[in-house]
C-alpha cells in the first residue's frame, strides 16, 4: 500500500507542477510565487522514485501521505483559481497569495521529512534490528542529529549555485582545436566506471580556465551534463573541507561539520551517488598548483559516469595525457590583440608593423595580449610606437611566465600613480577570492583621501584598463553611490604582478608589506625578541588553519590599514596591534567555511585612530564583553558574522563606546532582532541590514535614530512589518525595504517621513495596500517596484507632483558564488 500511496504522490506532483508551469507564463500577478513553486517541485522528482517504501520501513502514518496528496490536489485548484483572479481584488490576490505559501511549506516540511530519510537510510536499517538496543539507539540518533544537516533548507537557497562554471570571454579566438580534443575524450563513455581524469596544462595566462569554462557552456556538454556540472578553483592553497563544502552548498544542502576527512569523503561520494542517477558528473578541478595533486586524487570515485577535469600549469603524468595549450599562431593572436585594442583597420593610423611587434612581445599569450591591447586602446600613435620599442628589447617569441609578466608590466605606464597604487592594492587579498569592492572603498577613502564615488571609479578604472573584473550580483537603483553587491576578481597572474610591484624594496622598507604565511614557514626576520621596524603604511597578513607560531615583535607604527586573510576555527590578534597609533581601516576576513572566534579583541581599545571596521565571517563577541571604546569609528561592516552577543551585556552604553559612528553595515548575518544598543547610536546616518533571514522584528527605539538618512532592510524574509515609531524619523531620504516578502502594510503614518525621497519596494509581493497618509509623502520622487505591484504605486502620479516609477526586473547572478 505504501508503494502506491507514493506513486500517487508523484503523480499529484507531476498534475500540480504541470499546472504552475503553465499558469506561470499567462499571469504575472503571483509569478514570483509560482517560480519558486514551480522550482521546488521539479527539484523534488528525482526523489520521488528513492521515497518508495521508505515510509512502511520507518511505521510512517498512512494518512500524512494521504493528506499531501490531498493538499496538492487542492493546489492544482489553487493555482487554477489563481489565474481567474480580476485585477481589481486586492483581498482576493492576498489570501490567495497566503494559500500558496501555505501550499509550499506544506510540500517542503513533508519532503524535509523524506530527505532526512534517504540520507539517514543506512542508519535507519539499523534502527530496525536493534530497535529494543537503548545504547545503539542513542549512538544512531546522533548519526541522524548530524546527518539531518544535510536536509536542503529554504533559507539556505541564496547560496545555491556557488560551483556553477563561469562563463567563458565573449570573443575567442584560437581554442577551436582544444577544445574539440577535450570534448572528444569527455564524451568518450568507453572507459567504463573507473575514474576518468583529464587535464589542460599550459603557461599562466595562456586560457587554461577559458577552455574548462567553453567546454563547460559547449552545448553537447550541457545537454549531457545538464545540472550535474561543477566547477571548483583549487588555487595553490586549496582546502578540502571548504571544496567539499562549496559542493554540499550548490545542491542545496546545509554546511556540515565531519569529524575527519574519512567521514567527509563517504558523504560526498554518497552525494555523488545520488546526483548521477540523475544525469552524467562532471567535476572541474581549475588551477591546480604543484603539490594540490593529492587532493585531486581524493575526489576519485569509482562512479559509473563520472568524470573530473583538472586544470594545471604544471603536467601531472599519472592522469594521462594532457591537452596542452600553446601560444596562440600570429594570425589568432592579431585578431584577439585587434579586438581587445578597439582596432578598427578604416580609421586607424597604427601601422602594421607596430602591431606586429608589440603582438610578438605579447609571446602569444591570451592574457598578455588582453591586458595589452586594453591599454592601448584610444592612445596616440606615439604612445603605441613607444610600447612597441620597449617589447622589441625582450627580443624574439617569449614562453615562460616571467616573460609574460615583463610584458603585462609594460601597461602600467600610461597608468597615472593613483591608478598604480590601487592595482598594487589588491595583491593584499588572497588569490582566488572575490574582493569586496566596499573593502577596497574603506581603504581607499582613508588612505587616499578619496570619496566612495572616486573609489569606486578607480574600480573602474582598473576595469577598464583589463586590469580586473568586477561582478555585480544584483543592480540596486539608489540615489547615493551604492556598492554592496560589487566584486572585484583578479586573474593570478595579474595578483602576481601587483605583489611582485610592491616587492622591490626589503621587506623593512616597502610602502605596503604582503605577508602569506603557509603553516609555520616564517620570514627569516621573524623574531619574537628583537623589534623590527618597518615603514609600510598597509599591512596585509595571509595565514592558514596550520599556523601556530607566535606573533613576531613587529613595530608597526606607520600602518593606517591593517588586511587579515586567515583560515581557521579561532584566531588571535596580534600584541603588535598596540602600536597601530595611526591605523584607519582594520579588515578582518575568515576564508575557512565556519565562523571563527577573535580572541584579544580588547586590542582594539588602544587603536584611537581606527575609523572603519569590516569583518567577515567572524563571531562578534568583542563590544559587550571588553568594553572598549572606539571613540573616532565611523563605519562597520559585518558580512556573515555572529552579531547575537555583540552589543550585548555592554557596561557603557553603546552611544558613548561609538559616539562618532556614521554607518552600519549588517549583510548575510544570524541575528533575530535588531540589538537594542545600536537605536541609541543618535549620531548614525545609515544603517544597511541585508539578507539577515531570521531577522523578525526592528525594535520601537529606532526612533532615536534621529539623524538617520538611509535605512536598507532588505531581503528580510522574516521581517513581518515595520515598527510605527520609524515614522519619527524626519531626515530619512531613502527606505529600502526590497525582497522583504513577508511585510504586508506599510506604518499607517508612513506619510511622516516629510524627507522621503526614494522607496524601495521590489520584490514586496505581499504588499497588497497602503495606508491613506502615503499621499502625505510630498518629497517623494522615486518609488522601485515590480510588475506585481505596479499597480499600487499608479494612483500616486496625480497626487505627488514629479513622482517616478520605477518597475525594475529580478536581476540576481548567483555565478560570482563559484568563488
Amino acid at each position: 500500500m505504501s508503494v502506491v500511496i507514493d506513486a500517487l504522490v508523484g503523480g499529484a506532483i507531476e498534475a500540480l507542477l504541470d499546472t504552475v508551469i503553465e499558469i506561470k507564463e499567462k499571469n504575472d500577478k503571483f509569478k514570483p510565487s509560482l517560480e519558486k513553486l514551480e522550482t521546488t517541485l521539479k527539484s523534488l522528482k528525482p526523489f520521488i522514485k528513492q521515497i518508495e517504501g521508505i515510509d512502511a520501513k520507518l511505521d510512517r502514518p498512512k494518512s500524512e501521505t494521504e493528506r499531501l496528496i490531498k493538499k496538492m490536489e487542492s493546489g492544482k485548484n489553487l493555482v487554477l483559481k489563481c489565474s481567474k483572479l480580476q485585477w481589481w481584488d486586492c483581498c482576493g490576490k492576498a489570501n490567495r497569495q497566503e494559500e500558496l505559501e501555505e501550499l509550499y511549506d506544506s510540500i517542503c516540511e513533508f519532503f524535509k521529512l523524506e530527505l532526512q530519510a534517504i540520507n539517514t537510510r543506512d542508519v535507519k536499517e539499523a534502527l530496525v534490528g536493534v530497535r529494543d538496543i537503548q545504547g545503539g539507539v542513542r549512538e544512531i540518533q546522533v548519526e541522524i542529529g548530524k546527518l539531518s544537516k544535510m536536509v536542503p533548507r529554504n533559507e539556505r537557497v541564496e547560496l545555491r549555485g556557488v560551483c556553477s562554471p563561469p562563463k567563458p570571454p565573449a570573443f575567442i579566438v584560437g581554442f577551436d582545436v582544444p577544445l574539440k580534443q577535450l570534448k572528444l575524450k569527455l564524451m568518450d563513455d568507453r572507459i567504463g566506471d573507473h575514474p576518468v581524469v583529464l587535464t589542460v596544462t599550459g603557461a599562466g595566462g595562456s586560457g587554461k580556465s577559458t577552455l574548462a569554462k567553453m567546454l563547460c557552456w559547449d552545448d553537447e556538454v550541457k545537454d549531457k551534463f545538464n545540472d550535474n556540472i561543477f566547477f571548483v578553483t583549487f588555487g595553490k592553497k586549496p582546502k578540502l573541507s571548504t571544496i567539499v563544502q562549496k559542493l554540499f552548498q550548490h545542491t542545496g544542502y546545509e554546511t556540515l561539520e565531519f569529524q575527519s576527512d574519512e567521514e567527509m569523503l563517504n558523504q560526498i561520494e554518497n552525494l555523488l551517488n545520488q546526483l548521477v542517477r540523475k544525469n552524467p558528473i562532471l567535476l572541474v578541478l581549475d588551477d591546480v598548483w604543484p603539490g594540490s595533486e593529492s587532493l585531486v586524487d581524493k575526489f576519485e570515485f569509482h562512479i559509473k559516469d563520472y568524470k573530473i577535469l583538472v586544470t594545471s600549469r604544471v603536467v601531472i603524468g599519472r592522469f594521462g595525457n594532457p591537452i596542452v595549450l600553446k601560444p596562440l599562431g600570429d594570425a589568432d593572436a592579431i585578431k584577439l590583440f585587434q579586438h581587445s585594442a578597439s582596432l578598427n583597420h578604416s580609421s586607424s593610423d597604427v601601422p602594421d608593423d607596430v602591431v606586429k611587434e608589440i603582438v610578438r612581445g605579447c609571446s602569444g599569450s591570451p592574457m598578455a595580449l588582453r591586458v595589452n591591447g586594453r591599454s592601448l586602446s584610444q592612445q596616440q600613435r606615439v604612445v603605441w610606437q613607444e610600447r612597441a620599442k620597449e617589447l622589441s628589447r625582450g627580443g624574439s617569441v617569449l614562453h615562460s611566465s616571467s616573460d609574460v609578466l615583463d610584458s603585462l608590466q609594460k601597461c602600467f605606464d600610461l597608468l597615472d600613480p593613483m591608478g598604480i597604487e590601487c592595482f598594487q592594492d589588491l595583491g593584499l587579498f588572497p588569490e582566488d577570492q572575490r574582493i569586496p569592492a566596499a573593502a577596497l572603498v574603506d581603504m581607499w577613502t582613508e588612505l587616499y583621501g578619496d570619496d566612495d564615488t572616486s573609489a569606486l571609479a578607480n574600480i573602474y578604472k582598473l576595469v577598464n584598463w583589463n586590469l580586473a573584473d568586477i561582478v555585480v550580483t544584483r543592480n540596486v537603483e539608489s540615489e547615493t553611490v551604492d556598492y554592496s553587491y560589487h566584486y572585484v576578481m583578479q586573474h593570478d597572474l595579474l595578483r602576481e604582478l601587483a605583489i611582485l610591484q610592491t616587492s622591490q624594496k626589503p621587506e623593512a622598507e616597502r610602502n605596503k608589506l604582503i605577508l602569506d604565511i603557509s603553516g609555520n614557514d616564517l620570514p627569516k626576520w621573524w623574531t619574537t625578541e628583537k623589534e623590527y621596524h618597518i615603514k609600510a603604511r598597509v599591512l596585509s597578513i595571509s595565514t592558514d588553519e596550520a599556523f601556530a607560531t607566535e606573533w613576531c615583535n613587529l613595530e608597526p607604527s606607520e600602518v593606517e590599514a591593517l588586511v587579515l586573510n586567515i583560515r581557521a576555527a579561532k584566531f588571535t590578534l596580534p600584541m603588535f596591534m598596540k602600536k597601530m597609533r595611526k591605523l584607519k581601516v582594520l579588515i578582518v576576513s575568515n576564508y575557512d567555511f565556519f565562523q571563527m572566534e577573535l580572541n584579544n579583541s580588547q586590542l582594539l581599545g588602544y587603536l584611537s585612530e581606527l575609523k572603519r571596521i569590516r569583518f567577515e565571517k567572524v563571531s562578534v563577541p568583542f563590544l559587550g564583553k571588553a568594553g572598549i571604546q572606539l571613540k573616532n569609528l565611523q563605519k562597520i561592516s559585518l558580512f556573515m558574522c555572529n552579531v547575537n552577543e555583540a552589543f550585548e551585556n555592554c557596561t557603557t552604553e553603546v552611544s558613548e563606546m561609538l559616539p562618532s559612528l556614521l554607518e552600519i553595515n549588517i549583510d548575510y548575518c544570524n541575528m533575530v532582532a535588531l540589538p537594542n544598543g545600536i537605536s541609541n547610536i543618535v549620531s548614525l546616518k545609515k544603517l544597511s541590514i541585508t539578507k539577515c533571514h531570521k531577522l523578525s522584528q526592528l525594535p520601537e527605539g529606532i526612533k532615536n535614530l534621529v539623524n538617520l538618512e538611509s535605512l536598507r532592510v532588505s531581503s528580510c524574509v522574516s521581517l513581518a512589518e515595520l515598527p510605527e515609531s520609524i515614522t519619527r524619523l524626519r531626515n530619512l531620504k531613502l527606505l529600502d525595504i526590497s525582497e522583504c516578502i513577508s511585510i504586508s502594510n506599510l506604518p499607517e503614518k508612513v506619510g511622516e517621513l516629510c524627507s522621503l525621497r526614494k522607496l524601495n519596494v521590489r520584490g514586496c509581493s505581499n504588499l497588497s495596500e497602503l495606508p491613506s497618509s502615503i499621499m502625505d509623502l510630498g518629497n517623494l520622487r522615486d518609488v522601485i517596484c515590480d510588475e506585481e505591484t505596479k499597480e499600487l504605486w499608479e494612483d500616486l502620479k496625480t497626487t505627488l507632483n514629479g513622482l517616478n516609477i520605477v518597475v525594475v526586473q529580478a536581476d540576481i547572478n548567483l555565478h560570482w558564488l563559484h568563488h
